[in-house]
């Protein structure tokens, strides 16, 4: 049986000895095995001697027929003079979806696959029509894909 007074108090359980170089060693422990954690993004990139490759930006929303964002469609990029997508992405639940391209001058087809996709009423959905996309460089072009 446990009795209050067979208890061992709780500093007595718990005590941690310390001394003034304990410190300065969790100091430097710390200090050089986070650096490496710190060199993220633009940084990583300056200390490196790389620079990142320029790209276009596709971004675009995808609009269902009531005009609120459609979430889980996909969306298939081309070049216009290609048959073949290159590129396959889904909408997220924001309609939104974005894709990085390179850059320089060129012509893209944007489309979206709707198999399964239906409207409030049971009616399948269409794509209003495919959306051209004409990049010069590295710029960021903002479309929208509407559906009826």
């Amino acid at each position: 049986m446990i009795t209050p007074s067979s208890r061992q108090p709780v500093s007595a359980r718990w005590h941690v000895r310390s001394s003034p170089l304990s410190g300065l060693l969790i100091f430097f422990l710390c200090t050089f095995w986070a650096f490496p954690n710190v060199l993220t993004g633009s940084a990583a990139y300056a200390l490196s001697g790389k620079e990142p490759k320029p790209y276009a930006l596709i971004f675009g929303t995808v609009w269902g027929p009531d005009d609120h964002p459609v979430y889980g469609v996909k969306v298939r990029i081309r070049r216009a003079g290609e048959k073949k997508f290159r590129w396959e992405l889904y909408s997220d639940h924001n309609g939104e979806f974005a894709q990085r391209l390179p850059a320089g001058k060129e012509d893209y087809v944007v489309t979206a696959d709707l198999k399964g996709f239906r409207s409030s009423n049971g009616k399948p959905l269409q794509l209003v029509s495919d959306v051209p996309v004409h990049i010069e460089n590295d710029e960021r072009a903002d479309i929208g894909l509407h559906l009826k």
